[in-house]
């Protein structure tokens, strides 16, 4: 199977149209203004107006006031929410809009109970507990995931191109998703990792390990 590739935390153009070039699957939006990969309206929809058909754009959102995400569903075309915070299932479900729910994954965490409280999930992503929400460079330890979830596993934290290879092979994700992995600085990303991190997930899809 192929494992789709998500690339998170775009916030220039440039950046943009050179992960569209190498053939990744999804790009991450964030609204969370704390981030420093955090884009205004103005700047997500002009982000978005790129993107070509059939490529799915996500918003990232951490505990957001509900009046927020529908302002930003009014604005940009997101296709698939991403709820990144302390949200329950009643939250996520309310815009009508299918969504992947993150999981901040530490030792002791029951990933099955969580993700059975989430049943209409498209799917779970399992990201580094880190201070903050997310893009913090960190792996967890792989092992904490329970051979089935029984939901898609999104896979992230701290993927790289020199990593991901192997999560893919361990761990047969649906996705992978990497935002600090590829950039040059926060919010930055470099055109020469995105391309090793996509050819490297495909390398691993190839073998079939």
């Amino acid at each position: 199977m192929k494992t789709r590739i998500k690339i998170c935390g775009l916030t220039r153009a440039s950046d943009l149209q050179e992960a569209v070039d190498a053939g990744v699957d999804a790009l991450g939006l964030v609204f969370y203004p704390p981030s420093p990969r955090y884009v205004d309206l103005a700047t997500a929809a002009s982000l978005a107006s790129r993107v070509p058909p059939l490529v799915t754009i996500v918003g990232l959102f951490v505990n957001a006031d509900p009046p927020q995400v529908r302002a930003t569903l009014a604005a940009v075309p997101i296709h698939l929410l991403q709820m990144h915070g302390d949200e329950d299932e009643a939250y996520c479900r309310q815009f009508d809009r299918p969504y992947v729910k993150a999981a901040r994954v530490r030792a002791g965490m029951d990933l099955l109970q969580y993700a059975a409280g989430f049943p209409s999930a498209q799917a779970l992503l399992l990201d580094a507990f880190v201070e903050g929400y997310g893009g913090g460079g960190k792996v967890f330890d792989w092992s904490l995931v329970p051979p089935t979830l029984g939901k898609p596993l999104i896979l992230s934290g701290g993927l790289d191109a020199g990593n991901v290879g192997d999560a893919v092979r361990r761990l047969k994700p649906a996705a992978v998703d990497v935002s600090s992995g590829v950039e040059a600085d926060k919010g930055i990303k470099d055109a020469k990792k995105i391309r090793a991190f996509v050819k490297a997930v495909r390398a691993a899809d190839q073998r079939g390990e």
